[in-house]
């Protein structure tokens, strides 16, 4: 029998908190649920869950806080926000300190598991061993650091790394953004487009002791990584 999904829910809306965890429960996920992002963070310590569901609004600790929290000291569980803010700045800063992806209140059930479901799939470490060059950097993929020369190296986050994996193995030719943004995200609409803005800029400034190193933005296109 395999081994069930396990996903941490953090929401204070007790009735919805209860629909989103029976109805979890009812697709084989193994469902905690915690009404504030204090209790939330204890039970991802203890758990250790393979995905968090995190509403944005919450008491003691709020799901941006929260999610700060554990990206210090994890990179790779994905992150799902529920908000029922639209402003395009929350989204924004949803995606740069670490969200997968989101869902704005209201929503259905159906589109919250299709969304677990291809984010689980999506961040998926891939298995290879090989250390790629770019420049004077060396980038270990599977361990998701960047060096350059023979410093200390860098920790990147799951999904820079999965950027800058795909910008190397395509370097100097066009990385197709609506593409890259179906593969990490999972959409190519508006705020994921202005998150992928975030992280490329992230990556040139961990880029730039190499001065022959460029992430160009081909407009309309997409971006291409030269050295």
């Amino acid at each position: 029998m395999a081994e069930k999904i396990k996903l941490l829910l953090a929401e204070d809306e007790a009735a919805l908190g209860q629909i989103i965890k029976e109805s979890l429960e009812t697709r084989d996920f193994e469902v905690t649920l915690c009404d504030n992002g204090e209790k939330a963070f204890e039970k991802y310590q203890s758990d250790q869950p393979d995905l968090l569901v995190l509403d944005v609004m919450m008491p003691k600790k709020d799901g941006f806080t929260l999610a700060k929290d554990i990206r210090a000291i994890d990179d790779a569980i994905p992150i799902i926000f529920l908000t029922a803010k639209s402003q395009t700045a929350d989204v924004v800063e949803g995606f740069s300190i670490g969200g997968n992806d989101y869902l704005k209140k209201p929503f259905s059930m159906e589109e919250l598991i299709v969304r677990i479901h291809n984010l689980l799939n999506r961040t998926k470490v891939q298995k290879t061993s090989e250390s790629l060059a770019i420049g004077a950097y060396t980038f270990d993929f599977p361990k998701q650091q960047l060096a350059f020369k023979n410093e200390k190296p860098t920790q990147l986050t799951h999904r820079e790394a999965h950027l800058l994996f795909h910008l190397i193995k395509n370097k100097n030719q066009v990385l197709d953004r609506s593409l890259i943004l179906n593969k990490l995200w999972g959409t190519d609409d508006f705020f994921s487009a202005r998150s992928m803005d975030v992280f490329i800029t992230k990556l040139r400034k961990k880029l730039q002791k190499d001065e022959k190193i460029q992430i160009i933005n081909v407009r309309g296109f997409g971006y291409k990584l030269t050295d």
